[in-house]
C-alpha cells in the first residue's frame, strides 16, 4: 500500500508540473522547472567523441525478432532494438523510481492546455537522423512533421499496426483519416488534421477529442518514436530491416533470429551523464562512477538469439555475455543462501535483483469453439483448468522461487495495483473436479473427460520448443491430469506464435506482460474488446469488463479509478479471461567492467546510460 501511495504521489506531482500551469504561481512553475532539470541528462553535441567501438556490450535475447519498424511489431525483442534507434518526445529518468517522465527530444515536458486536451511540444534543435542513402547525401533535421507523419502511420490500415488502439478514437481527425482510407484504399499522408499540427519546424501540437491522462506515457511508449518519410517510402516493405532514427545507436548487422549489432549513431548528439539518486542504495555507487560522462559510452552492442536456458547459462559462464538474467534451473548455483556463488565472486561478478513490473498468465482464445464463449459449461471449463494448474508448484520447482504468486491482473509498482486483493480462483483440483462433473464434462472409461455431448475433451497449449517451455508443459500435463483432461503442445518459434495469437487461431498460450507505461489500463487494455488483432490476444470481448474499461479511461489516478481496476479484475475472474500466474523476480549476473548498470522497469534499452571496459585485440 506504501509504494502505491508513492506512486499515486508522483502522478499527482507529475500532473501538477507537466503542464497545468496556470494553476500554479510563477514560484512553482520556477520549482517544476528545476525538478525537471535537476533529473534531466545534459545535452550537448561533444558526447559521439566518447563513444569506443571497442567498448563491446555483449548480450542476448531468449526469443526471436521480427523486424524495427516501431509501428509494426508489438514484440518486446523487436522494441528493445527500436528503443535505441528511434526517439521518442518523451522518456523516463534512468535512475527515478517510481518511473518518472522527463524529456527526450522535446525541450520540455508538454504544455497542456486548460482543458486537458491540448499537448504542445517544443522539439529541440539541431538533432538529426543517423545518414542514409534515402537524404541522398544531406543531413536531415529532425522536425515536428516527422512525428506527425509517424503518428498517422499508425492508423494506416494496409500496415495494421498492433499499436493502433494507443491513438484510435484520440486525436481530432485521425480516425476520420483511417476510415476514409478504409473505404478508398489509399491513406493520405499529406492531408491535415485538426488533431496533429505544426505551428513552425520544432512544434509539435496535439488535440485530443478527450482528455487523457496517461497520453504523455503513451508519447514515451518505443512505438512511437520518429521516423523519416523518405526512409519509409524508399524502403517499403523492407523498413524493417533499414531502421533510420535519431537515437543513439544504428543497425549494423542483422542475421534474422540469429544475431543483432548495433553502433553508435555518428549524427547523435551526446549528453552528459547526470542524473539524481532515488531512494535505492545502489545509486550511490553509480553516481560515483558516471557523473559527468560524455555519453554513449559503449560504442558497440552485439545481441545473440539464445532460446535454450541451458545454452545461456553456458554462453555466461565461459564470459561470452556480460549480463545475464539467471535462468530459472540455475539459480542454485548462482546463489548460496540467498547470496551470490563464491565461484562468481571471485570473478568480480556482481549481483542484481528486482520485481519486474509484470504478470505472466495463460490466455484462453474466447473464439475457440472448445473453449471459448460465456457459456455457463465454456465458463465452468476454464475455470476447472485455471484452479487445477500449480502456481505455487510453478514458483517453487520452475522458478525456484524467483517469483511470487500474481493476484490481479495489475503487478506491483503499477498505479492501480491493489496490494489487499486476493484472486477469487484457487488452486484446487478437487473443486474444480467437481466443476466439471456438474456441467457435464464426463469422464470415460479411460479416465479422461469429454465434451457434454460426448465428443472427445482434448486441450492444445501452444509454445516453443526450449528446455523452458517444455517444463511449462510438464507442469501443466501434471496439473490437467488431476482433472482428467487430455492436452497436446503444439510447437512454433515466439514470432510465429503470436502472430497466430493475434489473429485468434490459438486454443491457448502463456504470455507475459512486462508495463510499457506504469498504468493499470496498460495491463487492462490487453483484454479490451476493441482491442482484439492488436493486444488482445485472447480474443477476449466481454461488454461489462469493456463499460468499465471505457470509464477507467477517462478518470485521473484517484481511489474511484481505484475501483473500477477492482471490478475489472472480478469480472475478468467471473468471465475466467485468462490463468494468472507469476510476477518475476529478476536475479541478474553483470560481470566486472560494466558499470552504471540499474534495470529500468519500463526501459529495456539502457545502452547509453552504461560504460563498460575496453575489449581489445576483437
Amino acid at each position: 500500500m506504501k509504494h502505491r501511495q508513492h506512486w499515486q504521489r508522483s502522478a499527482r506531482h507529475f500532473l501538477r508540473c507537466r503542464g497545468y500551469r496556470d494553476h500554479l504561481g510563477r514560484l512553482g512553475r520556477l520549482l517544476c522547472l528545476a525538478a525537471m532539470l535537476l533529473a534531466a541528462p545534459i545535452w550537448s553535441t561533444a558526447g559521439m567523441a566518447a563513444a569506443d567501438p571497442a567498448k563491446v556490450l555483449r548480450l542476448y535475447f531468449p526469443a526471436a525478432e521480427d523486424g524495427f519498424d516501431p509501428a509494426a511489431f508489438a514484440s518486446l525483442y523487436s522494441n528493445i532494438v527500436s528503443e535505441a534507434i528511434f526517439e521518442r518526445l518523451l522518456t523516463y529518468d534512468y535512475l527515478a523510481r517510481p518511473a518518472r517522465l522527463v524529456p527526450m527530444v522535446a525541450e520540455t515536458l508538454p504544455e497542456v492546455s486548460a482543458d486537458g486536451r491540448t499537448y504542445t511540444f517544443r522539439l529541440r534543435k539541431g538533432i538529426h537522423f543517423t545518414p542514409d542513402p534515402a537524404f541522398k547525401g544531406r543531413p536531415r533535421e529532425l522536425v515536428a512533421e516527422d512525428f506527425i507523419y509517424s503518428f498517422k502511420r499508425f492508423m494506416d490500415p494496409q500496415l495494421r499496426s498492433p499499436w493502433q488502439f494507443m491513438l484510435e478514437d484520440k486525436i481530432v481527425g485521425l480516425d476520420e483519416l483511417a476510415a476514409e482510407a478504409r473505404k478508398t484504399g489509399r491513406f493520405d499522408y499529406d492531408r491535415p488534421i485538426a488533431g496533429l499540427s505544426a505551428p513552425d519546424r520544432h512544434t509539435l501540437r496535439i488535440q485530443l477529442k478527450a482528455p487523457d491522462h496517461n497520453f504523455s506515457y503513451i508519447m514515451a511508449h518505443t512505438p512511437f518514436g520518429a521516423l523519416a518519410r523518405e526512409v519509409v517510402e524508399a524502403y517499403g516493405k523492407e523498413l524493417i530491416a533499414h531502421p533510420v532514427g535519431t537515437g543513439a545507436y544504428q543497425l549494423k548487422e542483422w542475421k534474422r533470429r540469429n544475431r543483432i549489432v548495433l553502433t553508435a549513431n555518428p549524427a547523435y548528439r551526446g549528453f552528459t551523464w547526470h542524473f539524481a539518486p532515488s531512494a535505492e542504495a545502489v545509486d550511490t555507487e553509480i553516481i560515483r562512477a558516471m557523473q559527468g560522462k560524455p555519453m554513449p559510452q559503449i560504442g558497440r552492442v552485439e545481441i545473440s538469439i539464445i532460446e535454450e536456458p541451458q545454452s545461456v547459462w553456458l554462453a555466461f559462464k565461459s564470459g561470452q555475455l556480460d549480463v545475464v538474467n539467471v535462468p530459472q534451473q540455475f539459480i542454485r548455483e548462482a546463489l548460496e543462501d540467498g547470496e551470490l556463488a563464491g565461484e562468481f565472486r571471485r570473478q568480480g561478478i556482481r549481483l542484481y535483483r528486482a520485481t519486474d513490473p509484470e504478470i505472466t498468465y495463460t490466455f484462453f482464445n474466447f473464439k475457440d469453439p472448445l473453449i471459448g464463449g460465456f457459456g455457463k459449461e465454456k465458463i465452468a471449463l476454464r475455470r476447472a483448468i485455471a484452479m487445477a494448474y500449480d502456481v505455487d508448484e510453478e514458483i517453487r520447482v520452475i522458478r525456484q522461487g524467483q517469483a511470487i504468486r500474481a493476484q490481479m491482473p495489475i503487478p506491483p509498482g503499477v498505479v492501480g495495483h491493489d496490494a489487499g486483493y486476493r484472486s477469487s480462483i484457487p488452486h484446487d483440483p478437487a473443486l474444480a473436479n467437481a466443476l466439471l462433473d456438474r456441467y457435464g464434462y464426463r469422464r470415460g472409461a479411460d479416465g479422461w473427460r469429454t465434451l457434454p455431448d460426448g465428443a472427445p475433451l482434448l486441450l492444445r497449449i501452444q509454445g516453443d520448443a526450449s528446455g523452458a517451455a517444455r517444463q511449462f508443459d510438464e507442469l501443466w500435463k501434471k496439473s490437467l491430469d488431476r482433472i482428467g483432461i487430455r492436452v497436446e503442445f503444439p510447437k512454433s518459434n515466439f514470432a510465429d506464435n503470436l502472430k497466430a495469437a493475434k489473429s485468434c487461431k490459438l486454443q491457448m498460450m502463456g504470455a507475459a506482460w512486462t508495463a510499457d507505461y506504469p498504468d493499470g489500463d496498460n495491463f487492462m487494455q490487453n483484454f479490451y474488446g476493441p482491442n482484439l488483432g492488436q493486444s488482445n490476444n485472447g480474443c477476449y470481448q466481454s461488454p461489462a469488463f469493456d463499460r468499465l474499461y471505457e470509464q477507467v479511461s477517462k478518470l485521473p489516478d484517484s481511489p474511484e479509478r481505484n475501483r473500477l481496476f477492482v471490478q475489472m479484475s472480478r469480472q475478468m475472474e467471473a468471465d475466467t479471461a485468462i490463468s494468472l500466474h507469476v510476477t518475476r523476480r529478476r536475479t541478474q549476473l553483470i560481470r566486472p567492467g560494466l558499470t552504471g548498470y540499474k534495470k529500468h522497469p519500463i526501459l529495456h534499452a539502457e545502452w547509453m546510460y552504461l560504460d563498460i571496459e575496453p575489449k581489445r585485440g576483437r
